[in-house]
């Protein structure tokens, strides 16, 4: 089955975007990263064969809204500015019924629509859906988080967030982000202001991540002093600032996984 929508999904892309574009490119990475993410989390929770094939297909599928996005806007940042594109991935899929091109059976649409639909939200809101439709949004929302680390360490920046080296280094960190990410909280891209903003920002998805498979992991690869070391910052006070975020980050892992 993973690999039929394999296939499908490589000639999806193949037929419709330009593939030497680097934010396509960049998507496509990212898509194959995030299922190897899933199966990483599916081997460590020691999830059914069912789950892990179920896992593979929504990280498949979960940004095929990005590649239009790309396409017609030059930009993945801020979803509400132009498009949220989960919503559009789960109307390419769902309403013309593409999804049977990839997968044939119906029996876990309901799941794979509802988690594409919530693997970006800011939270994930969680009544009304069944055990197993949450546990699988849960499961692609970390998946995609965990790459989206990978990605941080080395990935171009304006690539990933149409911001340039040099906005980050030398702009200064507002209180109110500050104060988010030392309360453990998940930041609103509204509340962003400046470079070093948007870069704390996916630090802080740190504070997102549902399963301990995905802190082992962070932790297992350095994300988190890779981050903090990218840069050079020229501002004293935001180069105080990272060390402290450096190591409430790093503290807030390990007394996770304990």
């Amino acid at each position: 089955m993973f690999e039929h929508a394999t296939k499908r999904f490589n000639q999806f892309i193949k037929d419709n975007f330009d593939i030497n574009d680097e934010k396509i490119k960049h998507k496509v990475i990212h898509t194959y990263n995030v299922v190897k993410m899933a199966e990483y989390i599916s081997n460590d929770l020691n999830l059914s064969e069912e789950d892990r094939n179920l896992a593979r297909l929504i990280a498949l599928l979960h940004d095929i809204g990005r590649f239009d996005q790309a396409k017609e806007y030059g930009t993945f940042r801020e979803d509400v500015k132009n498009i949220d594109h989960a919503s559009l991935g789960v109307k390419i899929l769902f309403e013309g019924n593409m999804i049977r091109e990839f997968i044939e059976e119906d029996t876990y649409d309901t799941i794979i629509k509802k988690a594409i639909a919530n693997h970006s939200k800011y939270k994930l809101e969680t009544e009304g859906m069944t055990e197993k439709e949450i546990f699988h949004s849960k499961l692609i929302r970390d998946a995609d988080k965990m790459d989206s680390f990978r990605a941080k360490t080395t990935d171009a920046i304006y690539t990933m967030a149409n911001i340039t080296v040099e906005e980050v280094e030398n702009s200064l960190i507002t209180d109110k982000i500050y104060n988010d990410f030392m309360s453990k909280k998940t930041i609103l891209s509204k509340d962003r202001q400046t470079g070093i903003d948007i870069w704390i920002s996916y630090i802080a998805f740190l504070f997102d991540i549902n399963y301990n498979s995905g802190l082992k992991y962070i932790k297992e690869q350095n994300y988190i002093n890779r981050l903090v070391d990218r840069f050079e910052y020229k501002n004293l006070d935001t180069k105080k600032k990272m060390e402290e975020i450096r190591n409430f980050a790093l503290h807030y892992i390990e007394d996770r996984i304990k």
